[in-house]
């Protein structure tokens, strides 16, 4: 009998490390290249680069010694550009790949069409407001950060 007790005792003092243990899922999203891609500056965002060739079934991005891929409506990171892919929930997204505008994704969902593609996609919209006011998201029209207006002071812009 004191076994069993200790050995109850001793699952119940594990379990908290149990679940706070991390799992991760290597998913195969379709993205089998057979060399490295060309990367190029997103000129918006100049810590980023992007694939510039349709050449997987979703969108690629280069940041910070990652791959960053959006297919299936979701974030995918990986050390190399064949993976092995990891999912990543939208609050775990770096700003930076966040703020690449919609034109340099080379399959959007169907609804980004209808935005301008000069601007990053319109993520509150798509991951809503608790989202955004987490990561601080300014504002809804744009999702840029990009800050469009004038200075209220006297000076003529010049340095």
């Amino acid at each position: 009998m004191p076994l069993v007790i200790a050995l109850i005792v001793a699952l119940v003092c594990s379990a908290p490390s149990m679940l706070s243990a991390q799992v991760q899922v290597h998913v195969d999203i379709g993205f089998h290249l057979p060399t490295p891609p060309k990367l190029v500056v997103v000129p918006q965002v100049p810590a980023v680069r992007y694939v510039p060739v349709a050449t997987t079934p979703g969108n690629l991005f280069y940041y910070d010694g990652q791959y960053w891929a959006f297919a299936y409506q979701g974030w995918y990171v990986s050390g190399g550009y064949n993976g092995p892919w990891v999912y990543v929930a939208p609050q775990f997204v770096p700003r930076p790949v966040l703020l690449v505008p919609v034109r340099y994704y080379h399959v959007p969902p169907g609804h980004w069409k209808q935005w301008e593609r000069s601007h990053a996609p319109h993520w509150r919209q798509d991951w809503g407001p608790e989202w955004a006011d987490k990561r601080q998201w300014k504002r809804d029209r744009d999702d840029d950060d990009r800050d469009n207006h004038r200075g209220k002071g006297k000076g003529h812009g010049r340095s």
